[in-house]
């Protein structure tokens, strides 16, 4: 892959090729198996869902991810749901960015957040993973935290050392009545980053 990956790079260098600036990775975080459909770890699975089912569109097994792509107002969205497991999502990110041309601010992460009360979404210019595997990983393969991210809160109401069965656990009758629409404005959220910029939807959308 580091080979294949090296030869586009220079491939593009000789020929001048700039990145693509109407091109947006949108990555959706989670675990593959059925086992973790539905939990709260999942919740970028989930939202790149909902935005396919939205616009239509079907996830293709690809290398290292599942993909489905769409154009909306001139841009193309190309959402990724890494299979290679969260704690090396940063192989599926660093080889589709790579791949498909894309600048580093034109990628959006999606994930849960245990710090933030459920349900809220903060989108982030760049930070550190904050105990977050998956984006610990991201981190370490792209060598560097400035990429944006939309965080969506899954709370912390749990008790002590529990923490790993809240976040691998299903949501609650309460947190599913109000699923449906937080995901759906997170979706909106994705598609203003590409079509309004970073600054705008955070005004838009962070704590809403």
């Amino acid at each position: 892959m580091k080979f294949l990956q090296k030869l586009i790079s220079v491939f593009k260098a000789e020929n001048n090729i700039e990145p693509d600036m109407k091109k947006f990775l949108i990555v959706g975080l989670g675990n593959i198996g059925d086992k973790y459909d539905h939990t709260r770890h999942n919740i970028g699975f989930t939202i790149l869902d909902s935005l396919a089912a939205k616009e239509k569109i079907v996830f293709e097994t690809k290398k290292l991810g599942d993909l489905a792509r769409f154009k909306y107002k001139g841009r193309t969205f190309i959402l990724l749901k890494p299979n290679t497991y969260m704690n090396l999502s940063g192989k599926a990110v660093n080889y589709w960015l790579k791949l498909e041309n894309i600048p580093l601010e034109n990628v959006l992460v999606v994930t849960d957040d245990l710090n933030l009360p459920y349900g809220t979404i903060r989108l982030k210019a760049k930070g550190s993973a904050g105990g977050h595997n998956g984006l610990t990983n991201i981190n370490e393969v792209l060598q560097t935290q400035n990429y944006a991210r939309l965080r969506f809160g899954i709370g912390s109401e749990y008790s002590k050392g529990r923490q790993i069965d809240h976040v691998l656990g299903v949501w609650n009758d309460e947190e599913q009545e109000q699923l449906s629409e937080r995901i759906e404005k997170s979706g909106k959220a994705i598609t203003s980053f590409a079509l309004a910029g970073l600054a705008n939807t955070m005004n838009t959308f962070n704590g809403k």
